[in-house]
């Protein structure tokens, strides 16, 4: 109690906020987040979300926070203003799949199964209001058959996601392909009253200015990830960090978006 009066006693900008959330939310944040940008972060996510003691935990040791400010999309010009602040927190940077049993040496088939067999801890690591529709999605067009590794639904977007999952590191030609089976569920797959597709590519690592030039023409939604089996986050990603300025807007940005679905 102590410690929770003189962590907040001097700040009115987060005075307001840990009131909205439980005692033991609050704990947590005192014992595992130092930084209040980021607990602001937290709160608000908690809020919002209706994250749980142990959800809010899990998000913590994942490094949520910088994996949502790295994260690399088309979205500012592909995603309706509407919905675009909420398609940004539906994609992570980096996916953290630590509940898998696999070694370093593995195939994508072995992947794709080893997280339909974690169904529940998956949707979790892949955030809030997703739902699982089905793997190796099968899609016809003019004869030919294609299949999507994961399809995904998001509630709060009222979108289809389409996952893809690669071994290796990101290549061009995989926005390519994600551009057509995009098109692909928007035509054929998409309820009328849903919103366009959204396409997340998630490789074993990538290089940030070729993900870059690979969605900066890209017309459909499309987000690049990559994914760990470890909760580490690589310090080579510490120097794309935002600034504190940079951090201060985008929360700003958040707490506006938060307001206006009140």
């Amino acid at each position: 109690m102590r410690t929770f009066y003189t962590e907040y006693k001097d700040d009115t900008k987060l005075q307001p906020l840990v009131a909205e959330i439980s005692w033991s939310h609050n704990i947590v944040l005192i014992q595992k987040v130092k930084n209040l940008t980021e607990r602001e972060f937290y709160i608000k996510m908690t809020k919002k979300f209706g994250w749980t003691k142990n959800v809010l935990i899990h998000q913590i040791e994942n490094q949520s926070f910088e994996k949502y400010q790295l994260n690399q999309t088309n979205f500012d010009k592909a995603v309706p203003k509407k919905y675009k602040k909420q398609a940004k927190l539906a994609v992570k940077d980096e996916y953290t799949f630590d509940f898998v049993e696999l070694s370093n040496e593995h195939s994508e088939k072995e992947l794709e199964i080893a997280l339909i067999n974690n169904i529940r801890k998956f949707l979790s690591e892949m955030g809030n209001h997703f739902s699982f529709i089905g793997n190796q999605y099968r899609v016809e067009i003019d004869g030919d058959e294609f299949f999507i590794d994961l399809l995904l639904y998001h509630r709060a977007l009222k979108s289809l996601v389409a996952i893809e999952l690669k071994i290796g590191e990101f290549k061009p030609e995989y926005a390519g392909k994600m551009q057509f089976y995009l098109s692909v569920l928007n035509n054929t797959v998409k309820l009328d009253d849903e919103n366009p597709s959204i396409g997340i590519i998630i490789c074993k690592s990538k290089k940030r200015t070729i993900v870059e030039y690979a969605l900066q023409d890209a017309n459909k939604p499309i987000g690049v990830a990559s994914y760990t089996i470890s909760k580490k986050l690589p310090k080579e990603l510490k120097d794309y960090l935002p600034s504190s300025a940079e951090l201060k807007n985008q929360l700003e940005n958040f707490t506006n978006y938060v307001e206006e679905k009140k």
